[in-house]
């Protein structure tokens, strides 16, 4: 395997790429995984059935039920995920302990037991969302633009713990959390009024902001959609509207390569908000047509994702997670495949002549840099990823050990 890795960087340097550089960057590069792969974004505070425009396709066995299944999960899943990892968590995952409590009032003392698991398994941070779906307060699908007052206040006060508990998950952990509001509101059909859910969110927003808490520690950004299932015909949060809030209010966005249009790229999103923005926030998805969230794969957008990360080195300002679901396979294979995949596509971006490249394009020598770009696509890669697998002390194969876990744990769940 050495020899063949030594072969493999050899190619590499004849183009001047430091292999044993992008090896020692991937490592350190933090990824956050999603906590509600693995249990079909169900969360743990009573919510009967997904609403807000979610959805879940398949019925494989093995569904978390509970934290301690949830937690046992992404154990077993994250020790097959090289790399530096964060854990993305929903507010709808709170530890109530029976307790009666509605999301307008959660405190950090409900999710103490997440901050004792991720230190127990060596997590870098945790990450953070309000959670405004799948709950009653949903009125007419409205949450922070309804105009009913009483529904405004109760999201708003919920958005407002959530930074609270935010700034704790960041003293906890000794990084800062990120906290990520989405909302599902919309229309099915054409609306009668555009600009007045805009204004109600807006004021929302601003309300929520007027929460202390240290931006040193707390990152909050907002995350626009193009349209939800039931939401087809108009989306409050939409694009344009959250990068002027961000950008005026000094808060970060959040691009989802999930909700745009399909041929809108958010690889070419991202450099033009790098040109703007101090941190720029990322769910890393995959749409399928109308769909967002399927499993990440190592596909060319995400790809150029990741190598507009790496050129413009990025990797301390762009904030990548995952944001995907599939209960029609394994969950944990699911979650692993995904978080390989943004990995490859990091070592992949980090594998790049970019001095080279942008030198060329300077100089206008388009021929050669498009020579150049496709002679190192055929360079070994597999056998650079190989290596870094290795030194992660993990195997390419994961999937046996993941379906022993399947027989053994998720097959005794009913």
């Amino acid at each position: 395997m050495t020899t063949v890795f030594e072969a493999a960087k050899y190619r590499y340097g004849k183009y001047g790429i430091d292999v044993e550089g992008a090896l020692e960057r991937l490592a350190k590069i933090p990824v956050s995984v999603h906590c509600w792969q693995g249990d079909d974004v169900v969360g743990f505070d009573g919510a009967d059935s997904l609403s807000g425009g979610i959805q879940t396709t398949g019925n494989y066995p093995g569904r978390a039920r509970n934290f301690q299944e949830l937690k046992a999960d992404i154990k077993e899943a994250f020790s097959y995920m090289p790399g530096t990892k964060r854990l993305n968590l929903h507010a709808s995952y709170a530890i109530l302990n029976g307790e009666t409590v509605d999301r307008d009032a959660y405190e950090a003392r409900h999710f103490a037991p997440w901050v004792a698991f991720a230190k127990e398994i060596g997590l870098q941070g945790i990450d953070f969302n309000p959670t405004l779906f799948s709950h009653p307060m949903l009125k007419d699908g409205l949450s922070l633009s309804s105009p009913d007052e009483s529904v405004r206040a109760f999201w708003i006060a919920h958005c407002k713990a959530c930074l609270k508990i935010a700034e704790y998950f960041a003293d906890e952990m000794g990084t800062p959390c990120l906290v990520n509001i989405w909302i599902p509101d919309g229309f099915k059909d054409v609306p009668a009024d555009r600009l007045g859910p805009r204004l109600r969110l807006k004021a929302s927003l601003d309300e929520i902001l007027k929460t202390e808490y240290n931006r040193e520690k707390v990152i909050v950004a907002v995350e626009s959609k193009v349209f939800g299932i039931g939401v087809e015909s108009y989306t409050v949060g939409s694009n344009e509207f959250y990068q002027n809030y961000a950008a005026k209010n000094d808060i970060c966005c959040l691009l989802d390569n999930g909700h745009y249009h399909p041929l809108e790229y958010v690889s070419d999103k991202i450099p033009a908000l790098l040109a703007f923005y101090d941190k720029v926030a990322l769910h890393v998805t995959r749409g399928v047509r109308w769909d967002s969230d399927h499993v990440v794969l190592f596909e060319d957008e995400l790809k150029e994702i990741a190598r507009e990360i790496v050129r413009n080195d990025a990797t301390d300002k762009v904030m990548i997670g995952l944001d995907y679901f599939d209960a029609s396979i394994n969950r944990l294979s699911a979650w692993v495949t995904g978080q390989r995949a943004m990995q490859k596509a990091l070592l992949y971006a980090l594998l790049m002549p970019d001095a080279q490249m942008k030198r060329m394009q300077d100089e206008g020598d388009f021929t050669a840099l498009m020579v150049l770009g496709e002679e190192v696509k055929t360079l070994p890669f597999g056998e650079i990823w190989k290596e870094y697998l290795h030194r992660q002390g993990l195997s390419e194969q994961y999937l046996p050990a993941i379906l022993k876990y399947e027989k053994t744990i998720l097959e005794a769940r009913k």
